[in-house]
């Protein structure tokens, strides 16, 4: 990084203690001294439990294998209430959203910072994984290409396509434009539809990449195959 800046990344989660820990370390693994804040629906298997072995002891000083790690607890859950709860709590000046099975892969941070003097958000490139297995990009996996896109438009949604699943955000920006909390899902098309009829601009950038791996509970996976 040409300049420090202070990242907070929300994680949400419900019961993904198969995932959570691999997305935690790939989060550590390519941002330096991060803030996690993980927004919990309530989990029942050992996902927290993995989240607190990432918690950053201040009586050590190996900032590369820990971080300051929060946990909020959500009882009324929707998709945009959590993130927006997380937006809250976070102390960053840029907000970075990741599904807690996702792996992140790669991410130029000054690149992504420069997006944003310019665009309300940016969201990346996600490889599906199912049960291990890369799989091609055919349904709604085929937006993730390889070209900059901006403001992308989904011919087969009919409408403005922006998933938060890899996402980033100037604090500032997702206070000022929270997602919609009633919405069970699909919460990041539609905030993307809000913000471009107000004015704004956001950019799809290839070069920002994660790994995407199958759950049973995953939104992103329902009714593709």
């Amino acid at each position: 990084m040409s300049k420090e800046r202070k990242i907070s990344v929300i994680v949400r989660s419900k019961d993904e203690e198969r995932w959570i820990g691999h997305c935690l370390q790939s989060v550590l693994d390519h941002i330096s001294v991060p803030e996690i804040i993980v927004v919990d629906n309530c989990s029942s298997d050992d996902t927290l439990s993995i989240v607190n072995t990432f918690q950053h002891d201040p009586m050590l000083n190996n900032h590369e294998r820990y971080a300051s790690t929060k946990v909020l607890t959500i009882e009324d859950y929707s998709p945009g209430r959590a993130l927006n709860m997380g937006a809250k709590e976070a102390s960053g000046d840029y907000i970075l959203i990741i599904s807690s099975h996702c792996v992140l892969r790669k991410i130029d941070l000054d690149m992504i910072t420069q997006h944003l003097e310019d665009n309300i958000a940016v969201f990346g490139n996600q490889t599906p994984f199912y049960n291990g297995k890369r799989i091609g990009k055919r349904y709604i996996w085929s937006h993730f290409g390889e070209e900059r896109v901006e403001n992308m438009y989904s011919q087969m949604e009919e409408r403005y396509f922006f998933h938060n699943a890899v996402s980033f955000f100037k604090k500032e920006d997702l206070i000022n434009y929270p997602f919609d909390e009633n919405l069970t899902g699909k919460e990041d098309r539609y905030w993307a539809q809000d913000v471009v009829e107000k004015g704004n601009t956001f950019m799809y950038e290839p070069d920002l990449r994660v790994d995407h791996h199958y759950t049973d509970n995953g939104n992103t996976w329902k009714g593709i195959g």
